[in-house]
């Protein structure tokens, strides 16, 4: 059983455990996979769920945001919370992010509101009625190739090819070119190795956008159905979407389409290894798929953090913050918070209701909600028609980064299914 998963009898004391900036260093990527932050998370929510930590530079600290409370108080509000000058730290704690106004998750207002409703035409299950048909019967194929041939690297084999598929087939990216750009958003906001520079990571961000005005040039006036289609028709529309603006959504439609699903993916399997009390109840049918996969996410929680900006001075769970301190929501706290959550540190497939925060909350809650829960549910059931025991073989290696949390290499071994279950999962 994962360390994270075990609830602890006697809470720790809030003199007994690191504080965020002092002992822990919440910048550092190192610092999420190498130590276990619940106990500081524990006494953060419950003591001081808005709290500061200082930060060698400038700014010279931000507000750390722990308790499910505050943090869905800082996600309604954009007015005095907004995304503007950068939503992660990586940018914040930087001068601000360069695609701010530009890109729906840096951008806030009635321009913001008008293009994302447009985009959501894409989203809905009406519209990737298609795609889903084709993802879903590649994820069956995959699952059932892993479970013949017994072992596999779950991250490698399987869902690295998954999220990247449904997300370039909606952006109408070519077969031959999906390789090259797993590999950039991969380095975007997360690394395997710690040694790997952040001129690494800005350089693979530099490439996408590269990339998309490429395709954009080679496509010309071609038509299609896709987003990047669709995107292009707003160019010409009331709403004049300009060059850039096309070209930084569809980065940031790759990474969140990615990066989300997939780490969820992966942390699923490696769950159900660590619990097979939960991997029973589904493959039972005593649980739904669709709920196992909103615990799924709570459980996993691939974005931990997410960052504002405030407006003006105001005051949160009691904490003056002035207007421009940097504010950060993290999600991995929050969605462990008792307040919200019964037995939060139980791995429970039929927990409802599951108000978890990994696709935020309010005016950016995630544009691809939909599309992960479709690839998450249809993983879901592929497992259950195709497997009947899974198990690590080796040590899970987790990224590296401040803001996704998962696993990069997952060696399991998949028992095959003897009685295939046709179809929906029961």
């Amino acid at each position: 059983m994962r360390v994270d998963s075990l609830p602890r009898r006697n809470p720790p004391s809030p003199d007994s455990v690191p504080r965020p900036g002092v002992d822990v260093d919440l910048t550092d990527p190192v610092t999420h996979n190498e130590r276990d932050l619940d106990g500081m998370w524990r006494v953060l929510r419950r003591h001081e769920p808005v709290a500061w930590h200082p930060y060698d530079g400038t700014p010279p600290g931000f507000w750390v945001v722990s308790s499910h409370r505050a943090a869905t108080e800082v996600y309604r509000d954009s007015t005095r919370f907004t995304s503007v000058h950068g939503n992660v730290l990586a940018t914040l704690l930087s001068g601000g992010d360069s695609a701010n106004g530009k890109m729906l998750a840096v951008s806030d207002g009635e321009r913001h509101k008008a293009v994302r409703r447009k985009l959501l035409r894409s989203f809905t299950k009406a519209s990737l009625a298609g795609t889903t048909e084709r993802v879903t019967a590649v994820i069956r194929r995959l699952v059932r190739e892993a479970a013949e041939r017994g072992t596999c690297d779950f991250a490698e084999d399987v869902a690295a090819r998954i999220p990247l598929l449904a997300i370039c087939d909606l952006l109408e990216v070519p077969e031959q070119d999906r390789d090259l750009l797993y590999r950039h958003a991969s380095n975007s906001l997360a690394t395997d190795s710690p040694d790997i520079l952040d001129e690494d990571s800005r350089l693979s961000r530099n490439e996408i956008l590269l990339y998309f005005a490429q395709l954009l040039r080679s496509r010309g006036d071609l038509p299609g159905e896709g987003i990047l289609s669709r995107m292009s028709e707003l160019m010409k529309d009331d709403l004049r979407l300009r060059l850039d603006e096309l070209l930084f959504n569809c980065y940031s439609l790759l990474i969140g389409g990615d990066e989300t699903t997939r780490l969820s993916m992966i942390g699923a399997v490696e769950a159900f290894s660590a619990m097979p009390g939960e991997w029973e109840r589904l493959r039972r049918g005593e649980v739904s798929v669709a709920g196992a996969a909103e615990e799924i996410l709570r459980w996993t929680t691939p974005a931990m953090h997410s960052g504002r900006t405030a407006t003006e001075d105001t005051v949160l769970e009691g904490r003056p913050i002035a207007a421009g301190d940097t504010v950060t929501i993290w999600n991995n706290a929050a969605n462990f918070d008792p307040e919200q959550f019964e037995d939060p540190d139980r791995f429970d497939l039929g927990r409802t209701p599951n108000r978890h925060l990994s696709f935020a909350h309010g005016p950016h809650f995630c544009l691809g909600a939909v599309l992960a829960r479709i690839e998450l549910t249809a993983l879901l059931e592929a497992l259950v028609e195709y497997v009947d025991e899974m198990s690590v073989t080796g040590a899970p290696q987790r990224i590296y980064s401040n803001f996704a949390r998962g696993f990069h290499s997952l060696p399991v071994r998949l028992a095959p299914r003897r009685d295939t279950v046709k179809g929906k999962h029961r």
